[in-house]
């Protein structure tokens, strides 16, 4: 199987990584974070780059990009630990482009895609625990369409977002809605998270509506594996840069008189860090390549991807922490915004257990080496 990425793709990377480097530094990063954690300009330059229309279809606007290379993207952006939520992007659209009515479609993806609009899911809520078929929130037929009431909890950037995806209940099934933020009664509590990010709570009372699909929850499964692979591959973007910060400390280091790299112990640690990242790069690719597959096979590929993918950021984590020494919990130090970045995403989308149940609960009647 060739694992080589395009010319395309690389040019891709390349420009990413250069926005990154130059246009995204630690410094900005930490003002954003004391501004609040989301800065529109920041969301605009991804914009600009062509980044929130990389998903969307032809047919509206954007470039019509595969999984792969929005995989590609996150794992530069996961490398400056960009707190803009691009992600968001690549899940809204899908869901839209698969699921929504044309002309539903058409008003919104091509404003996601040239970054006019920031369209975020708001499915979490506070009994749920990662399980996407519990949902309290309520629609119900209105004069002009649909009418909800909701209460959404850790809705990223919700309360800078325009629109949400939200799911609720309709007839007795899990339906899909979207929710214009100026739409009547629609309130939002922001606050800062763990990494430095921007979320919020979203409450709803018979706020209008619009019917995305009644078909609520297979959108939402597939809304929630993307998120899933955006999650992972930022991840190792956020990973591979831990590693290399700390084996730059380990070079530098000194202690009687020689390099701490030059440690047997602090060298063993460091080819335990490497082989988690590749360990995570490859689990990783494989969410992403598992995206087009049939429902059963992706929502397993994508708990099977995120067990791994949360045991290495655990571990990768830690080590780092470790290997610097007290600077690694500094605020100062960017290890240990490294450190917040993968904790919080161990726990986005599902955490390491809830996905290792997953895993248990789909697996066939006979699996490896006895099918």
């Amino acid at each position: 199987m060739d694992f080589d990425f395009s010319d395309d793709q690389q040019q891709l990377r390349d420009a990413v990584r250069r926005w990154v480097d130059k246009g995204y530094t630690f410094e900005r990063r930490r003002a954003i974070v004391a501004a609040g954690g989301f800065e529109r300009a920041a969301y605009g330059e991804l914009a600009e780059l062509g980044l929130t229309a990389l998903t969307v279809p032809e047919a509206h606007g954007g470039l019509g990009q595969g999984a792969i290379d929005a995989m590609v993207v996150m794992e530069e952006l996961g490398r400056g630990i960009v707190l803009e939520p691009l992600a968001q992007a690549f899940v809204t659209a899908g869901v839209l482009a698969q699921y929504a009515p044309q002309e539903l479609q058409a008003a919104w993806l091509p404003r996601i895609a040239s970054g006019e609009v920031l369209v975020v899911l708001a499915q979490q809520e506070r009994k749920a625990r990662y399980r996407l078929d519990v949902c309290e929130a309520k629609a119900v037929v209105a004069a002009n369409g649909y009418a909800l009431t909701a209460i959404k909890n850790i809705v990223s950037a919700g309360d800078q977002a325009d629109a949400f995806i939200v799911p609720a209940q309709l007839d007795g099934q899990i339906a899909l809605f979207l929710v214009e933020r100026a739409a009547a009664d629609v309130s939002t509590r922001g606050y800062g998270t763990q990494d430095g990010s921007r979320a919020a709570d979203l409450q709803l009372a018979s706020t209008p509506a619009t019917l995305i699909t009644t078909d609520g929850l297979a959108a939402l499964e597939l809304a929630v594996d993307t998120a899933i692979a955006a999650a992972c591959a930022y991840a190792v973007g956020v990973m591979d840069q831990t590693c290399a910060v700390t084996f730059d400390y380990l070079n530098q280091r000194r202690q009687f008189g020689v390099a701490i790299a030059s440690f047997q112990a602090l060298r063993h640690r460091a080819a335990d860090m490497k082989m988690q990242l590749e360990l995570a790069r490859s689990m990783s690719y494989y969410a992403s390549l598992k995206l087009g597959a049939p429902a059963e096979e992706r929502r397993r590929a994508l708990s099977r991807a995120k067990v791994q993918l949360g045991q290495s950021m655990r571990f990768v984590s830690q080590q780092a922490v470790q290997l610097s020494g007290g600077i690694g919990v500094t605020d100062e130090y960017i290890v240990s915004h490294y450190f917040k970045t993968l904790t919080q995403l161990e726990m986005s989308w599902g955490d390491t257990l809830h996905h290792l149940g997953e895993v248990s609960a789909r697996m066939q009647d006979q699996a490896g080496v006895f099918a």
